[in-house]
């Protein structure tokens, strides 16, 4: 297995927001209460962390205070993609500058590329900073999928060291483990399949249901890592229909809700995504008290 400081389970943080501002003071307390629960790393800005609807300084802001805030106790890497690779690049020097770790680039959404653009866009993203970036698949939402023979190619550039895989398929995680080399990291972007992703050689998760259950989600993820499948079999079944849960409205108002219930930060989200629907609100709930968090 890579030795790699990207390992574990890596929350892929909320922003939360109060008075149509980002709440700083509970974020702040978010990332201590993650790093509290065992996490192994830090995700700020991502899908998770409404990063489509945030201005570019709140963006960079945000990750500042994500790092400031980490003070090197676990590693951060921040959310760093764009539909734009010039944009991306700028994105990818800024965490480097405040001192993230790692950046996590999503392929290029909405415009399509072909498998050469993908492979140029993160090869300029290599030529331009010298800082760890780990690629980011999930063509449910970018409209296009990074095949393996891509990532094999990306794989042998300096600074792109890995993957966060939201496709679900795990199949591609053992060609990918094949075609890629020991040293690339593998990390699954899909809680409810994380467990089969680890056993198929991956190296953790960047997770959603972690920012309302760090301990939990920490305790599973050692388990899977260490082999102790049916310690990691157990923390599945607790886990996996709040996995789900955080999914039955669009994402983040689901995890917000959650948060907002336990008393973390406000339910507040941003437009075109809307407040949780009343509708999904006792399943979330049912799911919380299931994994022992109500």
């Amino acid at each position: 297995m890579a030795h790699s400081p990207f390992k574990g389970v890596i929350p892929a943080l909320v922003t939360p927001f109060r008075d149509g501002a980002v709440d700083e003071k509970a974020f702040v307390a978010l990332v201590e209460r993650q790093i509290a629960g065992g996490v192994h790393g830090l995700v700020p800005v991502g899908t998770t962390g409404e990063t489509a609807t945030l201005s570019h300084d709140e963006h960079k802001r945000v990750v500042e205070l994500c790092v400031q805030t980490a003070r090197g106790r676990v590693p951060v890497i921040a959310g760093a993609g764009s539909n734009s690779t010039a944009e991306a690049i700028e994105l990818v020097a800024h965490a480097k500058a405040v001192g993230a770790d790692a950046a996590l680039v999503v392929s290029p959404y909405y415009v399509r590329p072909s498998q050469e653009g993908v492979y140029q866009h993160y090869k300029a993203i290599n030529d331009a900073v010298q800082l760890p970036v780990l690629v980011y698949n999930v063509p449910g939402r970018t409209g296009s999928d990074i095949a393996n023979e891509t990532l094999e190619r990306l794989s042998k550039l300096p600074n792109i060291v890995g993957i966060k895989d939201a496709t679900g398929d795990l199949t591609r995680a053992s060609f990918q483990r094949i075609m890629c080399g020991p040293d690339w990291v593998m990390l699954s972007g899909d809680d409810p399949t994380a467990l089969g992703y680890v056993a198929h050689g991956g190296h953790g998760v960047i997770s959603v249901t972690s920012n309302v259950a760090p301990d939990a989600c920490a305790t599973f993820i050692n388990a899977c890592l260490n082999g102790e499948w049916e310690t990691a079999l157990y923390w599945q079944d607790r886990l996996v229909r709040l996995h789900k849960a955080l999914f039955l409205d669009a994402s983040p108002s689901p995890t917000k809700f959650a948060m907002a219930h336990l008393g973390l930060c406000e339910a507040d989200v941003r437009l075109p995504i809307a407040p949780c629907s009343d509708a999904v609100k006792p399943a979330i709930l049912e799911a919380m008290r299931e994994a022992g968090l109500v």
